[in-house]
């Protein structure tokens, strides 16, 4: 199936216009300018980017992550497969040693059968002074058997977890995990700088959500943004959804690092695509207002009401650069450096790679999703 475009975006620059040739579920050639033959289907007035890989997300569509059922996961996957979310890490909450061993069995199921990625934990262990909306009455120091037990209840399912590196034994546990294949991330955390960079010297290679639940920089105590950003292993994550950064952070985080080694997330949970109201996240309360989300009678962020493609309007919208530069940008941001970051092959609309893309209209809203070659059905259909 050959496909045309006044528009293509394969992850490093802008063709306009463009044609992407597609075969067997895979990317099998692409161009800018005239196709070699005549397209199967002419997309017109569009842009065609890569699908966007969300590696931090706890559901949407009113399912929940953490309910750990075949309801709850499925829609919350097609929620986000509609605003162009071709592959999806699902996380989940602090939660009880029986009850994360649950949620990781069950999850485990949805992964085997392709419905998600892979499964990121955000806590236990994690610090009660930048809890979040995680309990934290149920965090706890990480423990060599408990993370042995989920590791083989999740049987190779398990793509990222995410800790504090002040709690007791977490440079220990860094190796164990890193030691199994799994990327380790850093965050909702008071760690200093010196604790930070040892995290990262036990192979720490991800910031999650940056700035967000995490100890903030003082001049003569930088924590662990500055120790996360000044490490060129290290990907940050940041949720560009307008509520949970500033534009300038994502601004100077960007120029400051440079576009590969960003990552946009949503951070998602279930009141994503759904009206205001109650909500949980895990076993805590929030309420929705105005699409935001906090914790219940707090102004506590309880993660975010965004989908990939809202975090990608915003990024273009705040970066300082004309759209047409912008674009490629975003898109590596969006797509490629969060697959990189978790060690998904391929990336990008490039000869080989999964033929994962989303068409964007000229408001860059998502108007039609190909997973693995194949055209996702529409909500409206």
């Amino acid at each position: 199936m050959l496909l045309t475009a006044d528009s293509v975006c394969p992850g490093a620059d802008l063709l306009q216009p463009g044609w992407i040739d597609v075969s067997g579920g895979l990317v099998r050639a692409m161009g800018a300018g005239p196709p070699p033959r005549p397209a199967d289907r002419d997309l017109g007035s569009v842009t065609v980017v890569p699908g966007f890989v969300d590696t931090h997300t706890h559901g949407g569509g009113g399912g929940s992550f953490s309910a750990a059922s075949e309801a709850d996961t499925a829609a919350a996957v097609a929620l986000h497969r509609g605003h162009g979310t071709t592959r999806m890490i699902a996380s989940l909450v602090t939660a009880s040693p029986d009850d994360l061993l649950r949620q990781v069995g069950a999850l485990a199921e949805a992964v085997r059968a392709g419905h998600l990625d892979g499964i990121h934990l955000e806590g236990p262990w994690l610090s009660t002074v930048r809890c979040g909306a995680h309990q934290p009455a149920l965090m706890r120091d990480p423990d060599p058997a408990e993370i042995e037990r989920l590791l083989t209840a999740a049987a190779g399912t398990i793509r990222m977890v995410t800790i504090a590196p002040e709690r007791h034994g977490a440079p220990a546990a860094i190796r164990q995990l890193v030691d199994a294949g799994v990327v380790v991330a850093v965050g909702h955390t008071e760690a200093t700088y010196d604790q930070t960079r040892a995290a990262i010297a036990a192979g720490a290679t991800v910031g999650t959500h940056l700035f967000n639940a995490m100890r903030p920089i003082d001049r003569r105590e930088p924590g662990p943004a500055i120790a996360l950003l000044e490490d060129p292993s290290v990907t940050v994550e940041l949720i560009t959804d307008g509520v949970h950064i500033d534009p300038a952070i994502y601004r100077h985080v960007t120029r400051s690092v440079g576009p590969d080694r960003v990552s946009l997330i949503t951070d998602a949970m279930a009141a994503t695509g759904m009206s205001d109201g109650r909500y949980h996240l895990g076993p805590v309360q929030v309420d929705v207002v105005d699409g935001v989300a906090l914790v219940g009678g707090t102004d506590t962020i309880a993660g975010s009401t965004a989908t990939m493609d809202r975090v990608v309007r915003f990024a273009v919208a705040h970066c300082g650069l004309s759209r047409e530069e912008a674009l490629p940008l975003v898109v590596r941001q969006a797509a490629l450096n969060p697959a990189r970051a978790l060690g998904f092959p391929g990336g990008g609309l490039i000869p080989g790679a999964a033929a994962d893309l989303a068409v964007l209209d000229a408001d860059l809203a998502v108007t039609a999703v190909m997973r693995r070659g194949v055209w996702e059905p529409r909500s409206e259909d």
